[in-house]
Formats: C-alpha cells, structure tokens, sequence
C-alpha cells in the first residue's frame, strides 16, 4: 500500500513538472494544429493579418474548442486588452468626403498631391491616415507597367547576298494642312536598298503591317530575315507567330539605336526630305498619290552612291543573275 501512494505520488510529481515546465499536452497540440488550419484556410496572405481578423480567430477558438483567453490570444499573436477593446467606429467621413471632392475635381491628383494640398488648406490630418482612407476608396491611379523587353544583341549590318533575304522597315509621322497626323510604314530590301513599299494611314497596327507584308511576298520572294525596332506594333505576339508560321526571322535591334538599322534610316532621311517635307498635303488621298510616283522614280531613276551611281531596280539588272531573277 504504501508502495503504491509512493508510485500516484511519483506520477503526480511528473505531471505537475510537465505541466510547470510549459511543455504542451496532446490536446493541446490538436487544438492549436485545428485553430492553424482554420485560420490558414483561403488566407494565404504575406502581410501580418489585420487585428480584427485575429480577434475573429480567437473568438472562434475560446467558442469551438473551449481554449481559454489567454491561450486563444496568445496563439494569434493578440494582446488580451486589445483582445477586450471594442472597435472604435470610423470617424473618417470627413476625410472621406475631401478626398472625394478632390478626385472629381483633379482625376489625376494621387495620394500625396491630396495630401499636400489638404494641408495647405488647414487639415492637420496625419498623412498615414489620409493614406489608408485613400486605399480604402480605391482611388489609387492606375500606372501602366512599363513591358520590358527581351535582351536585344547587335547584330553586324552586312549587305545580303541576293535579294529578298533581308527586309528592313519602320515607321515615319506627319501631319496634313488641317493638322491630322497620318503615318507611314516604310519596307526596303536591304540588298540593292529597293523601296518595296510605303503604307499610309492614320492608323498602322500591328495587324496592318502583317497585310502589307502579305501583300509584298505575293510579288517578291519571302524573305528570311525582317530587321525592324521595338514598337509596340513589331513586338507584338501576333506578328511573332506570323513570322514563326512563314520561317521568318524578326530581327529586333537595341532600344535606342537606331543606327543598326542604318539602311531603312538613310530611305527615311530621303522621303522625309523630298516628299513629306517638300509638300503641303491636303488629304491623306494626295499623299499616297505623290508617295507612289516618288516611289517609281526612286527606284528606277534615282542614282545612289551606295549603288555605284545606279539606280536599285539598274543595280539589280546588273548583279543578280539571269537565273535567280527567272525563279524570283
């Protein structure tokens, strides 16, 4: 008998030293693995969850499982007081319909702008609070990221060797007599610097230079390689899987250098000087009729240095052979 209180008082010592260590019992374990997942389900969040939604939890946890206050708080990471404290209601209907003013006065006005101007007007609001007020009307301005692009490497400009291997194009502004702007999309065969084409328009998109190249390859050959810059029309997905479906190579040069692509720059500079800068247009109408004979003499009489004095289609004649010209 006496054997047996010494083993209940052994027992008992051990359990009460468990428990003064801090060591947690099984129950313990489950409630505040079960109190986890709950308060993990559908809230995978980075930020520190806000106090109201840890209230919320420990509330849930004192009446799901019985856990006591100071367990429940302690678990959530809560301060028993704030635990106590009942949520001040918002007092921010003041601020609230400042702000509203000020966006529908000034659309483009942010945050800090508000915030300038409400304390230049006497508001000694704490900049931190006109802050979270401003988010929580969501009048935040939407800012377009900026695409980045692909790690673009020079390429050397070398002169291909027969036509219709490298296609060169870019796009030229202006402005008609009534001050409308129109553009035009310049495409060359960078071997004998032939104009092969300009499209002009209001609008070029990127779907309409895809049809002014269909357009070019049902008379010319297709080429293999197409050098251009990095528009928003010639970066598009659209334009790479055309390219990609006719075994096109899109040759994008460096952001900012536009002297690798010397040879549709030189055709610019020309068109610019003796077509876009040596009329006044009227309508779109007269500049594609004066574009198209500049084009017909441009190729066909106007001399080039590069060309050894002759003209793109005489330098064509002349270079590339009977048999390629027959197939092309």
């Amino acid at each position: 008998m006496e054997s047996q209180v010494q083993r209940d008082d052994g027992q008992r010592a051990k359990t009460d030293e468990r428990a003064g260590s801090g060591e947690p019992s099984a129950e313990g374990d489950v409630r505040r693995s079960q109190l986890a997942a709950y308060s993990a389900q559908g809230h995978h969040r980075k930020k520190t969850p806000k106090i109201e939604e840890r209230r919320e939890w420990a509330r849930y946890s004192i009446a799901e499982y019985g856990v006591s206050e100071r367990w429940a708080c302690r678990t959530v990471n809560l301060n028993r007081c704030t635990y106590r404290r009942p949520a001040r209601e918002s007092d921010d209907l003041e601020i609230q319909h400042e702000l509203r003013e000020l966006a529908e006065r000034h659309p483009r006005w942010g945050c800090r702008k508000m915030t300038h101007y409400l304390r230049n007007q006497g508001r000694r609001w704490n900049h931190k609070r006109i802050r979270r007020v401003y988010c929580e009307m969501a009048l935040n301005l939407y800012r377009k990221p900026k695409k980045r692009l692909p790690a673009r490497a020079a390429q050397a400009l070398v002169v291909p060797a027969q036509p219709d291997r490298t296609w060169s194009l870019d796009f030229m502004s202006d402005t008609i007599s009534g001050g409308r702007t129109f553009r035009t999309l310049n495409v060359i065969d960078d071997y004998n610097r032939e104009a092969l084409g300009i499209e002009i328009d209001i609008s070029l998109p990127g779907e309409r230079v895809i049809q002014v190249l269909e357009r070019l390859m049902e008379w010319r050959e297709g080429p293999q390689k197409i050098r251009m810059d990095n528009g928003p029309e010639l970066i598009s997905g659209r334009l790479e899987n055309w390219a990609a479906e006719h075994n096109i190579e899109l040759i994008h040069i460096q952001p900012g250098k536009p002297a690798q692509n010397a040879y549709i720059e030189r055709f610019n500079r020309t068109f610019r000087e003796e077509v876009l800068d040596a009329y006044i247009f009227d309508s779109l109408e007269e500049v594609r009729i004066v574009a198209e004979q500049w084009l017909q003499e441009y190729n066909q009489v106007r001399p080039h240095q590069s060309l050894e004095g002759l003209s793109p289609r005489q330098f064509a004649i002349h270079t590339v052979p009977v048999s390629f010209r027959e197939n092309a």
